[in-house]
């Protein structure tokens, strides 16, 4: 059985269709004002869409296609929300925070807590069942209101950027708890960190202006990014265009030369493809440079910061990484015109 969800939220722009097997977790990723919180909102039953059709392993969310209006109120669609904050009732304990959800099912008081006990350990958090929200750290809090979400069992659990207000050392112990308790569970995760799609994500869906613009296996989408996003959350550079026999074409006349990492039928040329590189695969320098098959960029200079033990240079919508004594010998500096310079043995190219 699976979760299907096809929504139109004209006002703010959101058309989407997507699904979620049993057992899989689906991480959205997306620029602010995507559209990503707007999703979660609909499928919790907190925003209503103006069309759209959302069942979840049989049971139907909401059905608002011509002629027809089923809405399912948000405490009986099987669906639990944990956002940024963790929300949790200030006036009960952690424990009576974990069994409210067992107990509005209609849970005995006893059976409950015994429920909310098995999820407070769940989430390494026993000790803190006496406590209340005013007594708990961010971490701890956040934990809590893991536990609480899945005491209730949900069909889906639905998380938005559930370490964004976590300090850099409660995060980590949250995401490897997240990695543990979301395995074999139907999840979809909001954020903006890679790391989180890479260790809690078995599939993402990129979602830009409203709309999906990419989506496939973690891995596979970003190792070979289709989207510029996608492909700065992975660190790396892209180009779009058309493929052409040796590369990729711009719409602005601007020819790259790459390789294929597989042959691509002749068919494919001149269709949309990207060409990709890695920052570190970029040399600048002040002149034009010939020799080997390459590419080279006219840019300016736009920002310089530290990146590592590198300086990251941005240019021309671009990236490259170099050392600190490189930098210092070319006299970079915001505003300066320089080249771009990238073998095309580092280019990748494929179709988009």
């Amino acid at each position: 059985m699976t979760f299907m969800l096809r929504a139109a939220v004209q006002e703010r722009g959101l058309d989407v269709e997507l699904a979620l097997g049993p057992g899989e977790t689906l991480a959205i990723l997306g620029p602010n004002g995507a559209g990503k919180s707007t999703l979660l909102s609909v499928i919790a039953g907190l925003l209503r869409p103006d069309s759209g059709r959302a069942e979840v392993d049989g049971k139907v969310l909401f059905d608002l296609t011509s002629g027809t209006s089923v809405w399912t109120a948000p405490h009986r669609r099987g669906t639990a929300l944990l956002a940024q904050e963790p929300l949790l009732f200030p006036h009960l304990t952690a424990l009576d925070n974990v069994a409210f959800g067992p107990r509005s099912a209609g849970m005995a008081r006893k059976a409950a807590r015994d429920s909310a006990r098995k999820w407070l350990a769940a989430v390494d958090a026993s000790e803190l069942e006496s406590r209340r929200p005013g007594e708990l750290s961010g971490g701890q809090a956040q934990r809590v209101a893991v536990a609480r979400a899945l005491a209730a069992n949900p069909d889906v659990l639905l998380l938005d950027e559930p370490m964004a207000a976590l300090d850099i050392h409660a995060a980590p112990l949250l995401r490897r708890l997240l990695r543990v308790v979301l395995d074999g569970r139907r999840a979809i995760i909001i954020t903006h960190d890679v790391l989180d799609a890479l260790m809690l994500a078995d599939r993402v869906i990129v979602l830009e202006g409203g709309k999906i613009t990419e989506e496939g296996p973690t891995r596979e989408v970003l190792e070979r990014p289709r989207s510029r996003f996608a492909a700065g959350l992975a660190g790396l550079n892209l180009i779009q265009g058309t493929l052409t026999a040796t590369g990729v074409s711009t719409p602005r006349g601007l020819e790259i030369a790459g390789h294929q990492e597989e042959p691509l039928p002749p068919a494919s040329l001149g269709h949309a493809g990207v060409a990709v590189f890695p920052p570190s695969a970029v040399s600048i320098f002040l002149s034009a440079a010939h020799g080997s098959p390459r590419n080279s960029f006219k840019v300016t200079v736009t920002d310089l910061e530290p990146h590592g033990d590198q300086i990251r240079v941005r240019a021309g919508g671009m990236s490259a990484d170099i050392t600190p004594s490189a930098s210092a010998e070319l006299g970079l500096a915001p505003g300066m015109g320089v080249y771009f310079v990238v073998k095309a043995a580092a280019v990748s190219v494929y179709p988009a």
